[in-house]
């Protein structure tokens, strides 16, 4: 009994020595991040601001459009502070909708930003286009779920030279919540909606390649844009 106590506690220090070595801790099977979102404490809003209301049932956070700005095109952030993300799952409920005085060609446009840099300058992105999972037109519902990499890669790009690669269907009703889990690995990530034991998108090339950088909230200024329940689970 003495020698498999001694023996124990020889790989307990053997394995502390390694992680050590390499500059990291065990692996503690805790999320890095969990925001429940129902105030802004930890982000940071840009192009926009942050309101908590009650919506559908729970409270969430509102992105809203800079006064002046409600029929912009414009992307609002609302940035983790303090993540840096490369690989790993991120988890996030939204519930996007057409604000009542958009235009009509708007969809509701929300979704996720990863690997940011430069102040969003440079980033990863899945968004949702909920209004159009429930179009009669078939080739419109084709395009609620898209990838697009600013600055260089956006939807119109993307549409333009790999017709039907980076955009796909997945039903949604406008204005409900919508689970969204994001899986990234390398230049790789796949995207599943509400629960679905597979993807609805996948991506082999994304364009910034193996980077890394912050997370933040994402919806267009003609969108009315809430957030709620943010898990983001780094592979150690």
């Amino acid at each position: 009994m003495k020698t498999r106590l001694i023996a124990f506690l020889f790989i307990l220090a053997l394995a502390g020595t390694i992680f050590a070595a390499r500059g990291q801790k065990p692996a503690a099977g805790k999320p890095a991040i969990h925001l429940r979102l129902n105030s802004a404490a930890g982000l940071e809003p840009m192009n926009g601001g942050l309101k908590v209301v009650a919506y559908r049932g729970r409270q969430a956070l509102q992105l809203v459009p800079l006064a002046g700005h409600e029929q912009s095109d414009d992307s609002m952030l609302a940035v983790v502070t303090g993540s840096d993300f490369q690989d790993g799952t991120i988890e996030l409920e939204v519930a996007g909708a057409p604000r009542k005085d958009a235009a009509p060609n708007m969809r509701g446009f929300i979704g996720l930003a990863f690997r940011m840099q430069g102040q969003g300058s440079k980033t990863e992105m899945f968004y949702l286009r909920p209004s159009n999972a429930r179009s009669d037109d078939q080739l419109q519902r084709n395009h609620s779920v898209q990838y697009v990499s600013d600055p260089d890669y956006g939807w119109k790009r993307l549409r333009a030279e790999s017709p039907g690669v980076y955009e796909s269907y997945a039903d949604m009703e406008p204005g409900a919540w919508t689970k969204m889990k994001i899986v990234v690995q390398g230049a790789r990530a796949k995207l599943y909606v509400n629960g679905a034991a597979e993807p609805c998108l996948v991506v082999n090339d994304l364009k910034l390649g193996e980077s890394r950088g912050q997370i933040a909230l994402w919806a267009h200024s003609t969108t009315e844009a809430y957030f709620s329940s943010l898990t983001v689970s780094p592979v150690p």
